[in-house]
């Protein structure tokens, strides 16, 4: 099976069913039931990856397995931590799953069936780099609703994690991608050792360990990457806090720059002819991708507790460091007294400008020589299930306890000052905003430099899980079968703030943010039926009660049928509720005053870029503005319903075609406005613009609300072909697609729908068609796989001029690998990712960081060659 997935609707998959001594096929649970049984076709539309093939096309990581998902709409996983995500908040190098476009907060990743604590900077989803994917059989994706089987949150979808269970020899394998160009390099090494067999010896063992190193890709190592100033596409990302200084004199109204004649410091900053200021090119100093260093370990151990139980413990343990670079900080609202030296015209050697009053100056300042911002986040995440399961009379149970942590803290190692006392190095003229430090003023900057833990975050779960279900009678078209189970979880989640350090350092956007916490219980019973009432014909109902001691009880149903008029054809369907409560940092997340991830201009001191009487046009202008972001404990939470109906075609063994249509209602989506919408609409959001009592600006008001509906809906395509083995071998082709016919929300309750598909609507992009296509040859040793994967075009954030309006293009990647396995005890697999060396499409977005392109959506590493060896012993 390809990677692209194969719809199990029709034949049994050999992964499930595990021959058993007696000759009789075990029963198994399949991802969106709880039921176990021996056939494995599903009402539901399920897609399943194995381990070996993602690991031949050199997808190292969860997030890039994740990423040939066409239901998953967006991949952003360690370049997230440059700057912070597009709200402006931390994010500890996260990656995530975003099925159907809904967010991570609405897709449940589990691992072997079971929850693992969410990430503690977001509290919604599960960062994908705990998952030990060195561990892994194969993953499991249900793209349907789940609610009323797994938990309420599974609005989107399942993504399941399923590692092996036990190995009886020991492999070592090592891996590097060597990018074509220079940076960006991958290497991994793991180790799988196991023993036993639980049938034979009554115990089995399980153990990986696995790192993995990624090295830096700076902007400037990739040409498309390298400058957010690009004139003929209307492009001009850079700020106004540059070096050398611009200074502004509130007395004569006068801006200007003394670099401004002489080129201000190109490249790094460049000269505006409107203003006579310079704007900084801080794209020209950020990662693209920042060094990333994964460990990972996991074991599982298993024995038989008489004829029909079996005890097992299962540890993961995994640690993520991530190092991000941005531009140096920036510096504004210095004052510049006129017995400084360094005041234009006096004896610091500054030249003299023209309309300064003589009075003190306002300066905004990046001062370069501090070095750029360096952020460490240590990501750390731990779980301990201890689970029993058997047949008791005839009933097949499972029953669990598990313990999970997820940790992650960032620490300053690198380029941040302390404002206050940087601040008085302007003030008492030590500091040369206009030009590099002499020896005194490169001793006193060195004494402003701020290191240490700014911020430490946690979330634990302890859950404890029982179910169990059998066939109890004949009907018409088989056994009557029956689950139900419960679950009792509670969460607890901290947020410190080290003031200390944060206080200290404006830019850090936590300055004046205090540590929060919070815990809650839920509560949960369900239950599930299966009624064969033909042969050709199978209803299933499940239900689920969750009550969450701080966010009330809800009761979600789900229903779905499958009907096969002919051996050729399935037909299916289901239709289900959802019901996401608030997660603790949602509700309990301290504010923090955040940069906007855009630049705006203040709507009252500097409408439409020009400045009015009393402002400031190094603060109000064409400036990253401010934002008040947190936690609102008046949440209410969100709620879905969701439809699906599809077809499943087999012909001829060799072809097979699954077609689904699903249609997603949620209302009261739980979000900050975006801060586009703020400021897009002065007059209606007044109110949310925060000032100062002299009525400089503050901040947007932008906590989490419950805002509109979303509605959307689209088809998924999966078409699998194979040709009979020949003597040249055999051919198998996969393709698995999704095609969104609409995306449409809200930004407030009853207020106007935007369409999202295909265009770049206030934060992100809806893919009109995604794909990932595969062709893989087969002939004894030796294995081959040709992969594509697709996005459409789309209309681009566009917030320039008409003239430069721009529709990103298509991207399609072409992965090109093979596998030789003729050496006993070694497989040997070599590749080419992005085989055509396709440069990620230009993009005029404003909202991450890195600039030129989207890094949501795109590979900036370009060609490169993929090497792997494994040896069994």
């Amino acid at each position: 099976m390809s990677l692209a997935g194969l719809p199990i609707a029709l034949a049994p998959l050999a992964a499930h069913a595990q021959q058993a001594e007696e000759g009789q096929m075990a029963r198994v649970e399949i991802t969106g039931s709880s039921i176990k049984r021996i056939q494995t076709e599903t009402a539901t539309p399920l897609t399943v990856f194995r381990a070996e093939e993602f690991v031949k096309q050199g997808l190292t990581t969860a997030q890039e397995v994740l990423d040939r998902i066409p239901s998953n709409q967006s991949s952003f996983g360690a370049a997230n931590a440059v700057g912070g995500n597009a709200s402006g908040l931390p994010t500890g190098g996260q990656a995530t799953a975003d099925l159907r476009g809904l967010g991570g907060d609405k897709t449940l990743v589990l691992l072997n069936g079971r929850r693992l604590a969410t990430h503690p900077y977001d509290g919604a989803s599960v960062d994908l780099n705990l998952i030990p994917v060195a561990a892994l059989e194969r993953v499991e994706v249900l793209r349907d609703g789940a609610s009323a089987i797994y938990g309420t949150d599974a609005i989107g979808g399942v993504i399941n994690f399923i590692t092996k269970r036990a190995v009886d020899r020991a492999t070592i394998a090592v891996e590097a991608t060597f990018p074509e160009e220079t940076g960006g390099r991958e290497r991994r090494a793991n180790v799988t050792v196991g023993g036993g067999d639980l049938e034979r010896d009554r115990w089995a063992m399980l153990g990986v360990f696995d790192y993995h190193k990624q090295d830096v890709l700076t902007s400037q190592q990739r040409p498309f990457s390298a400058t957010g100033v690009i004139p003929e596409r209307g492009l001009n990302e850079t700020s106004g806090t540059p070096f050398p200084a611009n200074y502004f004199d509130p007395v004569t109204e006068v801006a200007g720059n003394p670099g401004f004649a002489t080129g201000c410091d190109a490249p790094l900053s460049v000269p505006r002819a409107s203003d006579g200021t310079c704007r900084q090119d801080y794209t020209r100093l950020i990662d693209n991708i920042p060094e990333q260093e994964r460990i990972t370990a996991y074991g599982r151990a298993s024995r038989k507790v008489g004829t029909d139980h079996t005890a097992s413990v299962e540890l993961l343990y995994s640690v993520n460091n991530v190092m991000s670079r941005t531009a140096p900080p920036p510096q504004t609202g210095l004052i510049l007294p006129a017995s400084s030296p360094y005041y234009p015209g006096n004896a610091g050697g500054v030249p003299a400008q023209p309309g300064l009053s003589g009075e003190p100056l306002n300066v905004s300042w990046r001062p370069t020589e501090a070095g750029q911002r360096q952020i460490q986040s240590k990501g750390r995440g731990t779980r301990l299930v201890g689970s029993l399961e058997g047949i008791i009379a005839g009933w097949d149970y499972e029953g669990g306890l598990s313990w999970s942590e997820s940790r992650s803290e960032e620490n300053f190692t690198g380029g941040y000052v302390q404002d206050a006392s940087f601040a008085a190095g302007v003030l008492n003229g030590i500091l040369n905003p206009f030009g590099m430090q002499n020896e005194a003023g490169r001793a006193y900057l060195a004494t402003t430099a701020l290191r240490g833990r700014v911020q430490d975050a946690k979330n634990q779960q302890t859950a404890f899980d029982f179910k169990a279900s059998r066939e109890l009678f004949d009907m018409a078209g088989g056994k009557f079968a029956v689950a139900f189970g419960t679950e009792l979880r509670h969460e607890k989640a901290d947020f410190n703030v080290n003031r200390d350090i944060a206080g200290q350092a404006a830019s850090s956007g936590l300055s004046g943010s205090l540590s929060k916490d919070g815990s809650r219980t839920i509560q949960a019973v369900f239950g599930e039926v299966s009624a064969p009432f033909l042969k050709n014909l199978e209803a299933s109902l499940a239900a689920r009660y969750d009550h969450y001691s701080d966010a009330g009880s809800t009761w979600n149903p789900k229903a779905s049928l499958r009907y096969q008029p002919h051996q050729t054809v399935v037909l299916r369907g289901s239709a289900s509720t959802g019901f996401r409560a608030p997660t603790l940092f949602e509700k309990n997340a301290p504010l923090s005053r955040n940069d906007t991830s855009n630049s705006y201009n203040d709507p009252i001191l500097c409408p439409g870029g020009v400045p009015q009487p009393g402002a400031n046009p190094l603060r109000d202008c064409d400036l990253q503005q401010f934002k008040l972001q947190g936690g609102n404990p008046d949440l209410k939470p969100e709620k879905s319903r969701t439809f699906s109906v599809g077809a499943v075609f087999e012909p001829v063994p060799a072809l097979t075609l699954a077609i689904d249509y699903w249609d997603i209602h949620l209302r009261d989506k739980i979000g900050a406005l975006p801060e586009q919408t703020i400021y897009g609409n002065f007059d209606k959001y007044r109110d949310r613009f925060l000032r100062f009592p002299d009525g400089s600006p503050n901040a947007i008001w932008d906590l989490n609300e419950n805002l509109g509906k979303v509605e959307t809906d689209g088809i998924d395509v999966s078409l699998t072909a194979r040709t009979p083995n020949h003597s040249w071998g055999g051919l198998t082709f996969t393709l698995d697609g999704t095609w969104v016919h609409s995306y449409k929300y809200q930004n407030e309750r009853d207020g106007e729908f935007i369409e999202n598909v295909g265009r770049y609507a206030d934060n992100y992009v809806v893919f009109r068609w995604r794909h990932n296509a595969a062709l893989t040859w087969r002939s004894g040793p030796w294995s081959a796989t040709l992969a594509h994967n697709f996005k459409t075009r789309y209309d681009d954030q566009n917030l320039v001029d008409a003239q430069y309006f721009n529709r990103v293009s298509s991207y399609s990647l072409v992965n090109l690998s093979g596998t030789y396995t003729g050496f006993k005890n070694i497989t040997l697999t070599a590749g080419v990712k992005n085989l055509f060396d396709k440069e990620p499409p230009f993009s005029n977005q404003g909202t991450v960081f890195q600039k030129g392109y989207d890094p949501r959506y795109t590979d900036p590493i370009g060609r490169a060659l993929y090497l792997r060896g494994a040896y069994t012993f």
